[in-house]
């Protein structure tokens, strides 16, 4: 069996299960102590992955923002922050964006065959262009970023990249965060899209820590048998 790395999904969601709203404005669902939590796990991983969506309508930074915690990274020969990965099927980022221009750590970009010249001539002085094949697949990234040295893998979406990694049973973990709202709207994006996925009313996921962080709870889930229960050192 091809390895690939320890797969932690990462969410924030509303009660009615949203991880967003409809407008363009971000929508901060998490409280500045899940922040902080999010940030150890953040510096516990290799590697980060968010879809060409996320890069476009958050333009996050995805940097460890701990002093502390970039500190004991480098300490360990780790860069401050972790490998920044991204997928795109167009090449229509903008390579402006804070994912390509922040941050010492490797930048990864992937996309399928047909686009990689363009996306090379476009991202080739920020990032490091990967031909993903045909079709980029979670599966055979996965197993490119084990070559690679990425032995932990931290995802935090959006919702089709979500949508792949659980479909296709290549996540070992998922950390949801359940803010106390409720958006009320179908425009807005979720958590995934529809599927078939490994976890049902027969087979449920394994809940394995409910924990209140202020007004919002963390749920925490094994989904594979390589769960290793490890909590973020704060």
């Amino acid at each position: 069996m091809p390895e690939r790395p320890y797969t932690l999904l990462s969410c924030c969601m509303s009660i009615d299960g949203y991880i967003d709203d409809a407008t363009t404005e971000r929508l901060l669902l998490s409280n500045a102590a899940d922040f902080d939590r999010v940030d150890a796990v953040r510096a516990s991983s290799d590697a980060i992955l968010i879809g060409a969506g996320t890069v476009r309508g958050d333009n996050p930074r995805l940097l460890v923002r701990s002093e502390t915690r970039r500190e004991a990274r480098t300490d360990r020969g780790q860069p401050p922050s972790p490998i920044k990965v991204t997928v795109t099927n167009g090449a229509r980022l903008d390579p402006s964006a804070e994912f390509f221009t922040t941050g010492a750590a490797a930048k990864l970009l992937y996309c399928p065959s047909h686009c990689v010249e363009q996306a090379r001539a476009r991202f080739g002085a920020v990032a490091t262009v990967v031909d993903g094949g045909p079709q980029v697949g979670m599966a055979q990234l996965s197993e490119d970023l084990y070559a690679r040295g990425v032995r932990r893998l931290m995802v935090e979406g959006g919702e089709k990249i979500h949508t792949q990694f659980l479909s296709e049973g290549l996540a070992d973990e998922l950390q949801l965060v359940v803010a106390p709202i409720f958006i009320g709207d179908a425009r807005a994006p979720r958590l995934v899209h529809d599927g078939v996925f490994p976890w049902s009313a027969d087979r449920p996921a394994q809940l394995v820590e409910a924990r209140p962080i202020g007004d919002a709870v963390l749920l925490r889930y094994a989904l594979s048998a390589r769960f290793d229960g490890v909590r973020p050192a704060g």
